[in-house]
């Protein structure tokens, strides 16, 4: 328990040895190190997971992972570290909270940043559903603009494939009814397009004639309709719209496990309007309180430096600061002194040698008569 206490102590950014002298703050700031440990702890699964969407399928993506969430989760520990023990206990209330409003600030970007990836896993099943509704529905939308774009670039050929399926199937059902009237005429059932005579007459010639004709044309049309078809067909598959079908649901699941940070953060944010696109106040509410919940969260040990009374450790860090501050500008000062008296010799000595070549005595001279 001790390594544990004097563990969060560290985290908290406080003098050990001058809080070791005042129990009574022990407590307080074992849950100050111990809300920053968590919150790093936090941003470091939460880091590590967002990484690893940003390589996910490449073999190292769980090794990239753990080193990005350690070095994140160390920044933020650091930087939380600096935000609480730079808030000292010195002036009044409003003073305090000035001095404690930018750190606040940036404790809740901090808190976004960590609960978003957080949200992604947490929703990691509303999420891939919104997925796989959207990459369905782009690829209807994708299929619809293929065919849109190759009617309105084929439309004449189209219109003349139209025109000879029509006219096949005309042909078809004259062809069918004049060989029904052929084979009136020669076995002589007597109709309005008949003569009544049986066999093989100059009605009956006639009519083959007229169906002979038809069948060459039927062929003729047919021959043209199966060209305009393998034409129309070899052109579809050069626009894409041969190959490019709907996705099925093995399909749908392999794009949802493969979708990047970017995808999964839009679907989240998506979860919170419907169908018809208006606000789905229970999931955006759910959504927003994790949200709010990890700012806070962030923000906790910042509130408890700034709601804890000043205490005993509080007092004395303020005065080892004072009495710092007081031996710095004291040891500038005699720096300041000694360097100028330095300075000062330097010149003595420099008109004392100027003096030596005036009056041509060396300095070999001048340091042996010194020594005797």
């Amino acid at each position: 328990m001790k390594k544990i206490t004097r563990f969060f102590w560290f985290c908290s950014g406080a003098h050990i040895d001058t809080l070791r002298k005042y129990p009574i703050e022990h407590n307080k700031y074992v849950g100050i190190g111990a809300t920053i440990f968590f919150t790093a702890l936090f941003a470091a699964l939460s880091g590590g997971y967002a990484m690893y969407f940003v390589f996910s399928g490449n073999a190292f993506a769980v090794g990239f992972a753990i080193i990005f969430g350690l070095i994140w989760g160390t920044a933020i520990f650091n930087m939380d570290r600096y935000i609480v023990s730079s808030i000292n206990k010195v002036g009044t209330t409003n003073q305090q909270i000035l001095q404690a409003s930018p750190r606040i600030l940036l404790a809740i970007v901090i808190g976004i940043v960590i609960s978003r990836p957080l949200e992604l896993k947490i929703f990691d099943k509303e999420i891939r559903t919104k997925l796989k509704t959207a990459y369905l529905k782009g690829q209807r939308t994708k299929i619809d603009s293929l065919q849109k774009t190759y009617q309105l670039k084929y439309t004449p050929e189209l219109v003349k494939n139209t025109d000879l399926k029509k006219e096949k199937d005309s042909l078809e059902r004259d062809i069918n009814r004049s060989r029904y009237e052929l084979n009136q005429e020669v076995f002589g059932d007597k109709t309005n397009q008949t003569s009544g005579i049986t066999g093989y007459g100059t009605y009956a010639k006639q009519k083959a004639q007229i169906l002979k004709e038809k069948e060459d044309r039927l062929k003729t049309v047919t021959d043209n309709l199966g060209q305009m078809d393998q034409y129309l067909l070899k052109r579809r598959d050069f626009e894409g719209l041969s190959s490019t079908r709907l996705f099925n649901e093995r399909q749908l699941d392999s794009l949802a496990n493969v979708a990047g940070f970017a995808d999964r953060n839009w679907a989240l944010g998506q979860l919170s309007f419907n169908e018809k696109g208006k606000r789905d106040l229970d999931t955006y509410l759910a959504i927003s309180f994790i949200g709010y919940l990890f700012i806070i969260f962030e923000c906790l040990p910042v509130f408890v430096k700034l709601m804890s009374p000043r205490g005993p450790y509080d007092v004395a860090i303020a005065k080892i600061s004072e009495a710092n501050s007081y031996f710095a500008e004291r040891d500038k000062d005699r720096d300041i002194a000694v360097t100028n008296q330095t300075f000062d010799h330097s010149l003595d000595t420099d008109v004392e040698r100027r003096k030596r070549i005036i009056s041509g005595q060396s300095d070999f001279d001048f340091e042996r008569h010194s020594y005797d």
